[in-house]
C-alpha cells in the first residue's frame, strides 16, 4: 500500500486543501466534515435544473477522489450506492476529500427515462466536458466538469444494468499507455473486489475516447475506475453493497483511510467486445443469461415480427462470455441486443486503438 500511495504521489499534484475548509458551489465542509449541497444550472436554451452533491472533507490532508453516479438514472443500484456510501465515510478518520454527485440525470430519474436526458435527448455520459451554453445536458457536464473532475485526483464512475439490461457485473481497467497512470488504475480496480475486469485500451488524444466521464478524466491525467454491478435497474442489496464496499475498499488502497488487508481477489479477465445489434425494429427472445460462455455462432435468441413469427436467429459472432443481453422483448434498429467479450488468460501490453 505504500508503494502504491508513494507512486500516485509522484504522478499527480496534491489537490485537496491542507487543514482547510473546501468550498464548492457555495457550500463549505470544514475539516473533519460532512456537507450537503447542490449544483444550480440555469435555464438556458431549455429548462433550469439541479444536481445534489456532498463534501466530506477529511480531518488531515490527502487526495481528491470524485464519486459520480447517475448519469443513466435508471441505473438505481448505482445511484443507492452513492447515497449510502456518503454516512459510511467518517470524515474524522478519512485523509483527504471525497466529492459524491450521486444523481446526474435528475430528468432521467424523475421521468424515469432509460439511457438518456427527456430534456434534450441527449446521453449525460456522452458529452464531456459539456458547455455552459449549450442544452441542459451540456450545461450540467460542463459543472461537473469544472467543479469536481478538475478537482479530483481519482474518479469512480458508477453503474449498473439499466431497466433493459441483463449486465454482468465487472469493472474497467481502462489504460492510456501511461504506466504510473495505468498502475494505480489496476491497484484500484483489484480494491474495487469486482472479480471481472475488463481491459480497454484508451487513445486520450483522439477526442471520440474522451467524451465520457472516465474518458475525459483520464484526458486530464487524473486516474479514473468504472464499476458496473446488478440488473434491471433492480437495487438488489447484494449489488448496492458490492459498489459501496468497492469505493471504501479504493479509499483504503488509497491509504484516505484504514482498512483490513482485503483477501487478494482472483480476477477474470475480459478484452475486447463485440456488440450484436439489429438492423430494424423487433421483437427480441433471448435464449441466454448474462455472465454465459458462448461459441461462436451459437444462438444467444431470436427476433420475430409484431405479430409473433419468428424472423431469424441472433448468433454469437464470437467465443467469449456474455457481458450483457438484452432482457426487454422491445428492440429497434441499431439497439444493443447482446455483447459478447474475449476472455483472456492475462491483460497483455497497452497498444494504442
Amino acid at each position: 500500500m505504500q508503494r502504491l500511495a508513494s507512486s500516485f504521489l509522484s504522478l499527480l499534484l496534491p489537490i485537496s486543501l491542507c487543514g482547510q475548509s473546501l468550498t464548492i458551489a457555495g457550500t463549505s465542509a470544514v475539516p473533519g466534515s460532512t456537507a450537503y449541497g447542490r449544483f444550480d444550472v440555469a435555464a438556458g436554451s431549455d429548462s433550469a435544473t439541479w444536481v445534489p452533491f456532498a463534501i466530506i472533507q477529511g480531518s488531515k490532508p490527502g487526495k481528491t477522489v470524485a464519486v459520480l453516479s447517475g448519469a443513466h438514472g435508471t441505473e438505481y443500484a448505482s445511484i443507492i450506492a452513492a447515497q449510502q456510501v456518503i454516512p459510511r465515510i467518517d470524515p474524522t478518520k478519512l485523509s483527504g476529500t471525497v466529492i459524491v454527485v450521486p444523481l446526474i440525470n435528475r430528468a432521467s430519474f424523475e421521468r424515469m427515462r432509460v439511457h438518456t436526458n427527456p430534456v434534450d435527448e441527449k446521453s449525460m455520459n456522452g458529452g464531456y466536458p459539456g458547455k455552459a451554453t449549450g442544452t441542459q445536458t451540456e450545461r450540467v457536464l460542463d459543472i461537473i466538469a469544472r467543479e469536481v473532475i478538475a478537482r479530483a485526483d481519482v474518479v469512480i464512475d458508477l453503474h449498473n444494468g439499466d431497466i433493459d439490461e441483463n449486465l454482468r457485473s465487472y469493472s474497467y481497467w481502462t489504460r492510456t499507455g501511461k504506466a504510473s497512470q495505468d498502475s494505480v488504475a489496476l491497484e484500484l480496480c483489484r480494491a474495487m473486489g469486482l472479480d471481472h475486469v475488463i481491459v480497454r485500451n484508451l487513445d486520450v488524444t483522439n477526442p471520440a475516447s474522451t467524451r465520457s466521464a472516465s474518458g475525459y478524466s483520464l484526458s486530464l491525467g487524473k486516474v479514473a475506475v468504472v464499476a458496473e454491478a446488478g440488473r434491471w435497474a433492480r437495487t438488489d442489496a447484494a449489488d448496492v453493497r458490492a459498489l459501496e464496499d468497492g469505493i471504501v475498499g479504493m479509499l483504503g488502497q488509497l491509504g484516505m483511510l484504514q482498512r483490513a488487508r482485503p483477501t487478494p481477489l482472483r480476477i477474470t479477465w475480459l478484452g475486447e467486445d463485440s456488440r450484436v445489434r439489429t438492423d430494424s425494429n423487433v421483437v427480441w427472445t433471448p435464449l441466454v443469461d448474462r455472465g454465459a460462455r458462448v461459441r461462436s455462432g451459437q444462438a444467444l435468441g431470436y427476433t420475430s415480427d409484431y405479430w409473433g413469427r419468428k424472423i431469424s436467429d441472433v448468433v454469437a459472432p464470437k467465443d467469449g462470455i456474455v457481458t450483457f443481453i438484452r432482457s426487454v422483448p422491445s428492440a429497434w434498429a441499431g439497439a444493443t441486443l447482446a455483447t459478447i467479450a474475449d476472455l483472456l488468460e492475462r491483460p497483455a501490453g497497452w497498444k494504442k486503438p
